[in-house]
């Protein structure tokens, strides 16, 4: 029943965002910022929450929210305000985490993905502020006890959250998946949600299409991965639709999203700001930044995903090419150092996308282990590009030496001969052999079987060992095979 009423009903997500930074010490206090260090390593007095001990701002939080903040379009807060958000858990050794209430850091921006018809769509922000992590509890280490980590205490977070624009679970993908470029372009965030450090919250109502007013909302918590937000919202989805078309309420609640099963259950009733007893931090002192700051890191900000997108598809790529070549940052770059160097964008890219992304994939690595530098690789697509050595020569021969090699890609190819023969004497040599080898064949081609040309080309090739410029030699093989 569900599948045939889900059409009469309108999805409505909101995504909240939680990027670790990749700070060197925590947001308030001086103990490393380290993931997979032995477990409660990583905490000094301050993050353990000890009487008397003050927090001190990490500057370098601060720049990291500008920097995205810059990024998404966002205006930026020159007078930043702390809040004490409180709430017992047992990872939560304070008793309240320290956080931005009604001053954030950044108000609105927005994060641009695709729709399903491939037209352009803009996810609109609510806000970006700063916090601070809280430890991590493990409940499957122990049959008898919840374990409790507090490295992660204290980890400067930014809370990205969405204003409710997604319509569906493939647009919550997309907006996930650019959210993680973003701060991985931007290096303030690995963007490793296996091991935590970005973290999805999904907001999940149903109304009928039409509707003005939301839906009450669902909140799936910790999803892991960007797969699971999709397959989470879907299931709610469904959920809500098959609960209102049984006449039941939808309750606000927090739920989790048990990945093995596809399905989700309910952690607690959904909690409010007033639960929270939100109130000033006492121990931290308003932080204000300049304009001058801003400009500052403006100026420093590195290529943005979406920028080299559209820099790509003005030079002619396709937006499937410019989407694989902005993907990863490191291979974005390479891409782009490549272009210095060749005149023309379609064949470096179709070498970045075929030879180069072929053997990184064979090799499982990335691009910065990838043994020829771009302008080494720049001087074969050139030398393919003038004629001094064919395209099959280049990517079967040539490519394959230059992954040993740090000669430059023409003294590869003149000391192992590939470049090719643009001699009209030898090239005439080769094709009166190959006439003299296939006289029938000569013979068919001037009775009108033009189709056999290949036949020629392919015994030329054969003879000059694929050294034969293959424009010159069929132009002298026509002219060849015409003149009796």
């Amino acid at each position: 029943m569900v599948e045939n009423k889900l059409d009469q009903y309108e999805l409505v997500v909101g995504l909240e965002v939680h990027a670790q930074l990749l700070t060197k010490s925590k947001a308030f206090s001086s103990d490393q910022n380290e993931y997979g260090n032995l477990p409660n390593s990583n905490t000094n007095p301050v993050s353990l929450g000890h009487p008397g001990t003050l927090p001190v701002l990490n500057e370098k939080s601060v720049e990291y929210a500008v920097r995205l903040g810059l990024a998404v379009n966002a205006d930026i807060r020159t007078l930043n305000e702390f809040a004490r958000k409180n709430y017992f858990y047992a990872d939560l050794p304070k008793g309240y985490q320290i956080t931005q209430d009604t001053t954030p850091i950044c108000n609105n921006g927005f994060i641009s993905i695709k729709n399903k018809d491939g037209v352009a769509k803009k996810i609109s922000l609510t806000r970006i502020h700063m916090e601070e992590d809280s430890g991590k509890s493990s409940h499957d280490l122990s049959p008898f006890d919840t374990m409790i980590d507090l490295n992660r205490a204290g980890v400067p977070l930014l809370e990205i959250v969405s204003e409710p624009d997604m319509r569906s679970g493939d647009e919550a993908y997309q907006y996930l998946t650019e959210v993680r470029k973003l701060v991985r372009y931007l290096e303030i965030c690995d963007g490793n949600m296996e091991e935590g450090s970005l973290r999805c919250d999904a907001n999940v109502s149903v109304r009928k299409i039409g509707a003005k007013e939301y839906g009450t909302r669902v909140e799936v918590k910790n999803l892991n991965s960007i797969r699971n937000v999709k397959r989470a919202i879907d299931y709610e989805y469904a959920r809500h639709v098959n609960m209102i078309e049984n006449g039941e309420s939808v309750r606000k609640t927090t739920l989790t999203f048990n990945a093995a099963t596809g399905e989700t259950s309910i952690m607690r009733t959904k909690e409010e700001a007033d639960d929270y007893r939100y109130f000033p931090e006492p121990d931290l002192q308003p932080y204000s930044i300049s304009q001058e700051y801003i400009e500052d890191i403006r100026m420093s900000m590195p290529p943005l995903p979406s920028e080299l997108f559209d820099k790509y598809t003005t030079l002619g790529l396709s937006e499937y090419d410019a989407g694989v070549l902005t993907d990863d940052k490191t291979f974005a770059l390479y891409f782009e150092d490549i272009l210095k160097h060749v005149p023309d964008a379609k064949s470096a890219a179709n070498w970045m996308m075929g030879e180069v992304k072929g053997y990184l994939n064979e090799q499982a690595i990335e691009i910065s282990r990838f043994p020829i530098s771009a302008e080494r690789l720049a001087g074969l697509i050139n030398l393919v590009a003038t004629g001094k050595i064919g395209r099959t020569m280049a990517s079967q021969q040539l490519f394959g030496l230059m992954l040993d090699s740090l000669e430059s890609a023409e003294k590869i190819a003149e000391d192992n001969a590939l470049v090719q023969v643009g001699d009209s004497d030898e090239l005439a040599g080769w094709i009166q052999k190959a006439m003299d080898t296939f006289p029938d064949k000569v013979a068919e081609y001037r009775s009108g079987k033009k189709g056999i040309l290949g036949l020629f080309m392919g015994e030329v090739m054969r003879l000059s060992g694929g050294k034969a410029d293959p424009k010159k030699t069929n132009s002298m093989i026509k002219v060849a095979l015409e003149n009796e």
